[in-house]
């Protein structure tokens, strides 16, 4: 790894911060990615992702990113757009209060990642990406913060989660967003519960996506064939999400 990676401890929360190889030289100011679930889609102990990404730096194929692994206190909470029933004794209710979380987020955490770093705060800039209800929370912030967050990342989305469909069909997504969404082929297969439908709700959100005129250089939808609902198979997607997410980014309107 040819870039720094540190960890913080701010409001309660550990941050784990990745600056890329040229941050030290003070010359440039990065695009940052925020990213769920204490950002294990990049620590390099989980993952080689940074590897992968580092090699896309130096062959331009991708902009230097700065990221920031986000710690959740409670993530059936701070994941979740409003009050749910748990699907099963064995968990909590869903808490519902990601629209607090994503305030944090939008409000607090931004302006002091911006603030602190050599960040490009603009919203073109500026991504947020998540698997499971991490994705699920991060597409909601697409559409409470997309003057905001410029750039969504949901690798393997909760869209099983009630009313959300309904929610997204209720609503427009601004146009401006760019949007990356994937879902493994055998995803909630051995599910016995709505979790089952994994694949055609994902599928069905893509839809209305599209249906809202969202472009094929705004919006991608990918399906690993064979792939289950799993931390390795979302880490294995990330940098390729963020690949698309901020390739050209210069050329867009």
């Amino acid at each position: 790894m040819r870039g720094t990676l540190m960890t913080e401890s701010w409001r309660g929360r550990t941050l784990l911060i990745y600056l890329p190889p040229s941050y030290a030289k003070g010359v440039s100011r990065y695009p940052v990615v925020y990213v769920q679930d204490g950002g294990y889609l990049f620590d390099p102990f989980q993952s080689d992702a940074l590897v992968q990404l580092e090699r896309m730096f130096a062959h331009g194929e991708l902009p230097e990113l700065l990221f920031v692994g986000i710690e959740t206190k409670n993530r059936l909470d701070e994941y979740t757009p409003w009050h749910a029933k748990a699907l099963s004794e064995r968990f909590a209710d869903f808490g519902g209060k990601g629209s607090h979380y994503l305030a944090f987020l939008a409000e607090e955490l931004k302006p002091y990642i911006d603030a602190s770093y050599q960040t490009d705060g603009c919203q073109r800039q500026t991504g947020l990406v998540g698997a499971s209800l991490g994705g699920l929370i991060s597409m909601y912030a697409a559409y409470l913060y997309p003057h905001v967050f410029g750039k969504i990342g949901c690798l393997s989305g909760s869209f099983w989660y009630e009313g959300f469909l309904h929610f997204m069909e209720s609503h427009i997504v601004a146009s401006d967003l760019k949007i990356y969404m994937d879902v493994g082929s055998i995803e909630g297969i051995e599910k016995q519960n709505v979790q089952r439908e994994m694949v055609s709700r994902t599928k069905a959100a893509y839809a209305i996506l599209m249906n809202q005129q969202l472009s094929n250089k705004r919006l991608k939808f990918v399906i690993e064939e064979g792939a289950p609902h799993a931390r390795p198979f979302f880490i294995k997607r990330f940098p390729s999400a963020v690949k698309w997410l901020y390739s050209n980014t210069e050329g867009e309107q």
